[in-house]
């Protein structure tokens, strides 16, 4: 299950493109009001009308407080000026699954969200790079938890690096400080490192999958990791 041949590669390809358009139509709706639970239900009718059968996982779409607990439960919570946003969703095409986080804000963006969510960003894109063939699991997890150790949020990134993914969201093989596995070619993994300060109301992840190459890796997901803010009239602008 963990190697996957190119004609699952290239399903688990089809179906992280059409979560890149879903990332892209849902984030405007972040400003219409809706509490999470109904943002949670446009993601499923997004899903849907793209032609998944269905999703990966119960989306998460999480609001300021909510954001900043990466095991929270959909609520009825309204997102305000000034909220981080986290959108970790995925849908299932031809079997295959996608799963995508984005952090995005609400109306405008702290100096501190923007500090911590450059931090995440980099993280995850120094995870990536050491997802190759040869190095183990818990490469790609330290370069990620090493590096926001090094920012002085080590505390804050609570939770492993990333999980397999194919038929399902979570297959065996996850990417963590204490996997050693070898990383082999065809294999296809998450990579999201986080932090999620409650007593701040602050949460960022980033997250993309990826799958292992001869020479590295290809990442699957194409929408932007910029910065975004949503206007209140949906415009997306990035932050400075």
């Amino acid at each position: 299950r963990q190697i996957k041949d190119k004609h699952e590669q290239e399903l688990m390809i089809q179906s992280s493109l059409v979560n890149d358009k879903v990332m892209e139509e849902l984030i405007p709706y972040v400003v219409k009001g809706l509490t999470e639970k109904e943002l949670n239900a446009v993601t499923r009718d997004l899903y849907k009308k793209h032609g998944c059968s269905g999703v990966s996982f119960d989306p998460i779409t999480a609001y300021g407080h909510g954001a900043a607990d990466p095991h929270h439960v959909t609520d009825d919570t309204k997102g305000k000026k000034g909220d981080c946003v986290i959108l970790d969703i995925g849908g299932v095409l031809n079997d295959y699954i996608s799963d995508m986080t984005r952090t995005v804000f609400i109306g405008e963006v702290s100096e501190r969200h923007k500090e911590i969510y450059q931090i995440v960003r980099d993280a995850n894109l120094r995870g990536i790079a050491m997802a190759k063939p040869g190095n183990r699991m818990c490469d790609v997890d330290l370069a990620c938890r090493n590096y926001i150790e090094e920012k002085g949020y080590g505390k804050y990134f609570t939770h492993r690096t990333g999980h397999s993914a194919g038929i399902e969201d979570h297959e065996v093989g996850d990417v963590s400080s204490v996997n050693e596995e070898i990383i082999e070619v065809g294999q296809c993994f998450s990579v999201e490192p986080g932090i999620y300060i409650p007593e701040e109301n602050i949460g960022v992840r980033v997250e993309d999958l990826v799958i292992i190459t001869e020479d590295g890796c290809h990442v699957l997901n194409h929408y932007t990791k910029d910065l975004l803010i949503v206007k209140e009239d949906g415009s997306i602008v990035k932050g400075e």
